[in-house]
């Protein structure tokens, strides 16, 4: 069963690269949020919110296991072809390297035409932080920081619960994430609502993200760092970021660089100061969102080989035993 899902992972990884997501087409992503939105509206009220929160997530996690199991064996019961494209075109749907390609040359094209103005407008789409006033350097910054904590959350992670569990564990990923990025806010109307949703996210990106730190070194040239002072940046770093996963993609990023990312950042004209990461050997230019994403690239690359030298190992060790 091994070999289907690696099988299933690399035909995933080469549809997302050829397709990617349109936005018309239908997509889980879009389901998950519409079911989310309608539970939170009618649960995140009066008093045992946190239970409520759970309750949520326990009943999305079910229907979304269930369903996508009972789909993916009715497909291996068919054929073990048909099987694999139908895990292929599942996982597909939970992994976004084209997307967030695309929306990193969004913003990087018209600051190479001069035209900040628009690259503003095509950060606001891709982070949360106000962007009207932001200049050329903190435009890149806010790219680059999206590019290396997605390349965890948006790629790597899903394939890594894909290898553990197939499609049906890559959807239940994308669930909890979803659910994170919707009610797992700390504030007001979150704080207890979104508690299960934000720390079972945690969890499941506890491995994968500091897998990607690491493998984001091993396949990429540090610019201005030898290897040695490249993983202690890494690791020094990585701890800073207020996120317990989050970090060790950016750190890796800044580390291969020589850049700084983190500092000052506002929402909605609050002020919020994230810790520096990295050491500035350079400025931030726009030339670095293009290296961010060959970085994600190469690192999705290697991740991938990993998985099938895993793969075949534990295929190897099983029909010994």
């Amino acid at each position: 069963m091994m070999i289907y899902h690696l099988c299933s992972i690399t035909l995933a990884y080469f549809l997302d690269k050829l397709v990617g997501d349109p936005p018309t087409w239908p997509h889980p992503v879009k389901w998950f949020g519409r079911m989310i939105s309608f539970l939170e509206k009618r649960w995140n009220r009066g008093s045992r919110r946190k239970l409520k929160g759970f309750l949520l997530l326990v009943s999305m996690l079910l229907l979304v296991a269930g369903s996508t199991s009972a789909l993916v064996w009715y497909g291996y019961h068919i054929h073990p072809g048909v099987g694999m494209v139908l895990e292929a075109i599942l996982i597909a749907a939970t992994i976004a390297e084209k997307s967030l390609k695309e929306a990193a040359l969004e913003v990087y094209e018209p600051l190479e035409n001069g035209d900040i103005e628009e690259a503003r407008v095509k950060l606001s789409y891709i982070v949360g932080r106000d962007t009207d006033t932001l200049e050329e350097g903190e435009i890149v910054r806010g790219t680059v920081e999206t590019v290396a904590e997605n390349t965890s959350d948006g790629i790597t992670a899903p394939l890594f619960w894909a290898f553990i569990g197939g499609a049906p564990l890559a959807l239940v990923y994308r669930l909890v994430n979803t659910c994170d990025s919707m009610v797992g806010y700390k504030n007001e109307r979150f704080m207890d609502f979104g508690f299960a949703s934000a720390k079972l996210d945690d969890l499941l990106n506890l491995i994968p993200s500091r897998l990607t730190g690491f493998f984001m070194l091993l396949m990429n040239q540090p610019k201005y760092f030898n290897w040695k002072q490249s993983w202690g940046i890494l690791v020094r770093d990585a701890r800073r970021h207020p996120s317990p996963n989050s970090g060790w993609g950016e750190a890796a990023v800044a580390a291969l660089l020589g850049i700084q990312l983190g500092g000052i950042n506002y929402y909605k004209g609050i002020i919020s100061i994230r810790a520096k990461m990295g050491e500035p050997m350079v400025d931030l230019e726009r030339e670095h969102i293009m290296e961010s994403i060959l970085i994600m690239e190469r690192t999705v690359f290697l991740f991938i080989l990993f998985l099938w030298i895993g793969g075949i190992f534990i295929d190897i060790t099983y029909s010994w035993l």
